[in-house]
């Protein structure tokens, strides 16, 4: 038979397609695990997972109905039709009438914008948050780094100013101690007049008794003086 393998070994006709199979497998692994991150970063920038879901389904079905939306995704049409209707407000999405052939109500059919147009507004949405963080203490009325305000000029010089006087300014006991030196400087020098000065009754008693004395001594002479002459 045709089939049959001459030098005996098993047929190997098969094997060539065991690897592929593997690559398809880790291929699909891949782009289901990017999907999802994917799919994060989009519920990131459009606030939940839901309008992620949908705009990633309207971005690769162009002209898509808020029905066929709902059918691709999983989700309920009353989710899907409020969903798109905030993303074309936020001009995320664009919508246009679908012409039908036949009468009835002609359905708005909805387009995603560029992934990169999505980011540009992303990134303008974060530099407008990132200057409000940037200016908070102008907006809350801190000062800035400028200048110091009117309080912190009050308080500084004050601190300052006190510090100098302490270590500049003598102590009252300092004073003190100045004057009773100074006192006692004054004593050393002029004794007489210390002496004069503490005790000014001690020289008075003496004055007295001596003139006492000279006025008795005067009266005596004078007596005897008298006696002899009689």
């Amino acid at each position: 038979m045709g089939s049959d393998n001459t030098d005996g070994s098993p047929h190997e006709e098969n094997h060539p397609d065991r690897p592929r199979d593997d690559d398809d497998a880790v291929r699909t692994a891949a782009l289901e695990e990017v999907d999802q991150r994917i799919v994060d970063l989009l519920s990131w920038i459009l606030d939940t997972e839901t309008r992620a879901k949908i705009y990633v389904f309207v971005l690769a079905n162009p002209a898509s109905t808020a029905e066929e939306v709902a059918t691709g995704t999983g989700l309920y049409p009353s989710t899907v039709r409020e969903a798109l209707a905030e993303l074309h407000g936020e001009e995320r999405v664009t919508r246009e009438k679908r012409v039908n052939d036949g009468a009835g109500n002609n359905p708005y059919a909805y387009t995603a914008i560029q992934p990169s147009d999505l980011v540009g507004g992303v990134v303008d949405q974060v530099q407008h948050e990132l200057n409000t963080i940037f200016t908070l203490d102008s907006v809350i009325g801190r000062p800035n780094d400028e200048g110091p305000n009117d309080e912190d000029t009050d308080l500084e010089p004050v601190t300052i100013t006190v510090d100098d006087t302490t270590a500049e300014a003598p102590s009252e006991t300092d004073s003190v101690e100045a004057r009773d030196e100074s006192d006692s400087s004054t004593e050393t020098d002029n004794p007489d007049s210390a002496t004069e000065v503490d005790d000014p009754e001690s020289i008075t008693p003496n004055r007295l008794e001596s003139d006492t004395d000279d006025a008795t001594d005067s009266t005596g002479v004078d007596d005897s003086d008298q006696r002899t002459d009689d």
